[in-house]
């Protein structure tokens, strides 16, 4: 099965490309195939439109807060709401998480799905630091357009299964140190050997109690990339793996929230977590 790990941005230029792992599952291995930098969403669109079967993870929010889209009155089905926030335009869209987060007090300003508090991952209404609400607006559109199948939020063609991943709560699995930064002046030794302690825990055999594969294939740039956006876009494969190795008990869950979404690692379902 083809595995393609796709770490996002909103905002892609050739300095901060769209990055794009493509791996082979073969049973419960992970190989390392290819990398892609994206400068333009035409490539990711493209990537999208490639002929299955394949599986993709791509890090960025597909859903909001129930919560959130209540408050506003926007549409109370995922695709409505998606095609609600993408009439809105750029402006628009930014205009109305500022104007919600204003009416609101301290500590209720953004909230999190149920799939974030399980994952520990950031608000999708977030528009500054790390902008996930910027990549919400510009990547659950063009899943829409594309017509794959998102399961549990759309239908699609089921030769192209697209999940939405977290690589930060995979990481966090191996250590609680930093591995990244987009600054040069922030970039450390540190952060490198984090890198390659992660690299290590998958190719070592580590992690596949908990995601079901091993990864084999070696390439510098994982470690070597200090904004880890190339150790990120592997990190998205291998949840991408889990979801397809556990795809008769994931797909069809009835735990999975078809209004917010899930994230695909054992933390983010209920009952996904692995066991003893």
């Amino acid at each position: 099965m083809n595995v393609y790990g796709i770490d996002f941005t909103s905002t892609p230029s050739r300095r901060k490309p769209i990055t794009c792992r493509h791996c082979r599952l073969e049973g419960d291995v992970l190989r390392v195939l290819s990398a892609s930098a994206w400068p333009a969403f035409e490539q990711f669109e493209a990537a999208l439109a490639r002929p299955g079967p394949w599986i993709a993870g791509i890090d960025f929010p597909f859903g909001m807060p129930r919560r959130f889209v209540a408050g506003t009155g926007w549409p109370v089905e995922w695709p409505d709401y998606v095609r609600h926030a993408e009439a809105l335009g750029k402006e628009g869209f930014e205009a109305a998480l500022n104007a919600y987060r204003k009416r609101q007090r301290v500590g209720q300003k953004e909230h999190r799905r149920r799939t974030d508090v399980l994952a520990g991952s950031l608000s999708p209404q977030k528009l500054y630091g790390t902008p996930v609400g910027k990549m919400f607006f510009q990547g659950a559109p063009r899943l829409q357009q594309a017509g794959v199948a998102v399961p549990g939020l759309q239908q699609g063609d089921r030769l192209r299964v697209v999940v939405e991943a977290y690589p930060g709560v995979l990481a966090r699995s191996v250590t609680k140190a930093g591995y990244k930064h987009d600054r040069a002046k922030k970039q450390t030794i540190a952060q490198r050997d984090a890198r390659h302690g992660i690299l290590r825990a998958l190719t070592s055999g580590r992690l596949a109690a908990r995601y079901g594969v091993t990864v084999a294939g070696d390439d510098p740039e994982l470690v070597d990339d200090p904004t880890g956006d190339t150790l990120d876009a592997l990190l998205c494969a291998v949840q991408a793996a889990w979801a397809w190795r556990n795809r008769a008990r994931l797909f069809g869950n009835p735990r999975i929230d078809r209004f917010e979404g899930w994230i695909a690692d054992p933390c983010g379902v209920p009952g996904s977590e692995p066991g003893p």
